[in-house]
């Protein structure tokens, strides 16, 4: 029997499809991160918590990125001009990029995001940055102008984190109280990943945007799942129920990093906690109100700073304090600012006898004595009580540092003694 050609065709194409089998589908490679917040919101002209701009940096485009050596690098722009005067930045907008939901993004998407942060004081984080803008147009699809109101030397840190928004989602928001009240539930951006789901104080769950212009993610799908508990944490990192915690107590730091399948990274935080102590140099000429000048005279002499500056033993409250996680500080800029830390700085050693020695040379010892003033006319107390007794204050409120701060200023004592 002959069967039409159409219909053995058919046969054939029948027959192949059952002889050959289907392609195993591949797992989604799926990273899980587990951190102890939630974004407050997914407006980024009001949020305020680190979590919200985690999710912002990873869902949105910027005019640049932060590098993690500190350095910034164009990202939105392919090329930026600025005036002999410092006054005015041209930006070159690549083309060709697209919002997650397949609308292009233009030059006039940045003038209008940035305009927006300049329109609304409510933002807390967003107007600041616009302070020095005098105006921003878009002259065409791809050409960005900025006109400021005074040259600055940091361009780059007042646009970086100002996120490029969709103007035409957000456009019927713009004004007055809406752009406050937005709640931007879809979150629709251009960068690196896209929101899939989202369940406030439970998880954000991203998906990939394997074409994003510069950084196409090598994971199909984040999840960053809310823990209670810095305990949690390290239990869900230990069991595996995630690949990765961003808040790893000192304490846990030792045992994880003995635990199979767990490496623990240790690196200068970009938001690192300072820990320091100010001195009131007040005078009576130069105090604001009685109730502020209680500082003891002793502190306004430099010699005596810097004898204390020798006689504070900050390695060892590094390692008993923060148990050797931390760095001595230099400045009130952290080494995890990178190109902002100044490196050449030098600290003063911790050396005892370098500290006696600089207040005995500037007369802060008499008969066997270390004086609370040079040459110890009337002098009541002891220098080493008297700052002991103020650090002591200080270490109600500073717990273990503190009391490691009074006993090295204990041992001050006048050379001989």
């Amino acid at each position: 029997m002959r069967l039409p050609s159409g219909l053995r065709l058919v046969l054939v194409y029948v027959l192949l499809a059952a002889c050959t089998a289907a392609p195993t589908p591949q797992p989604l490679a799926v990273a899980r991160i587990g951190y102890g917040g939630s974004p407050d919101t997914l407006n980024p002209g009001t949020a305020v918590l680190t979590e919200a701009y985690t999710m912002f940096a990873l869902v949105y485009d910027a005019m640049y990125t932060y590098n993690f050596d500190g350095t910034y690098s164009l990202s939105l722009a392919e090329s930026v001009d600025r005036s002999a005067d410092g006054l005015t930045y041209t930006y070159k907008i690549r083309s060709g990029i697209k919002f997650h939901d397949g609308q292009p993004l233009t030059a006039r998407d940045v003038a209008f995001t940035y305009n927006l942060n300049k329109a609304h004081a409510e933002f807390p984080y967003m107007n600041p940055y616009t302070s020095y803008m005098e105006s921003i147009t878009a002259p065409d699809d791809t050409t960005v102008v900025i006109r400021l109101n005074a040259a600055i030397p940091n361009i780059e840190s007042q646009l970086v984190f100002q996120y490029v928004l969709p103007a035409h989602v957000w456009q019927a928001h713009a004004d007055g109280a809406a752009a406050v009240e937005f709640e931007n539930e879809t979150l629709i951006g251009s960068g690196p990943f896209k929101l899939l789901e989202y369940k406030q104080g439970e998880f954000v769950r991203l998906g990939a945007n394997k074409l994003h212009f510069s950084r196409p993610p090598k994971v199909d799908e984040v999840i960053f799942q809310t823990f209670g508990s810095p305990d949690a944490l390290v239990q869900a990192i230990s069991t595996g129920q995630v690949d990765m915690i961003t808040e790893l107590p000192n304490t846990a730091a030792e045992k994880l990093g003995q635990t199979a399948n767990v490496k623990v990274v240790s690196a200068a935080p970009f938001a690192p906690a300072v820990s320091d102590i100010i001195f009131n140099q007040a005078t009576s000429e130069s105090c604001p109100s009685k109730s502020a000048c209680t500082g003891n005279v002793a502190l306004q002499d430099r010699q005596v700073r810097l004898a204390l500056a020798h006689a504070t033993n900050k390695q060892q409250l590094i390692d008993v304090v923060l148990l050797g996680k931390g760095t001595p500080g230099l400045t009130l800029i952290p080494n995890g600012l990178g190109m902002w830390f100044n490196d050449s700085l030098k600290d003063y050693e911790y050396n005892p006898a370098k500290a006696n020695k600089i207040l005995d040379d500037a007369g802060y010892r008499i008969r066997g004595m270390r004086c609370a003033v040079p040459g110890c006319p009337g002098s009541k107390y002891e220098l080493p009580h008297v700052l002991a007794q103020r650090q002591r204050g200080r270490a109600a409120h500073g717990g273990a540092a503190g009391r490691h701060v009074e006993r090295d200023w204990r041992g001050l004592a006048a050379a001989g003694d």
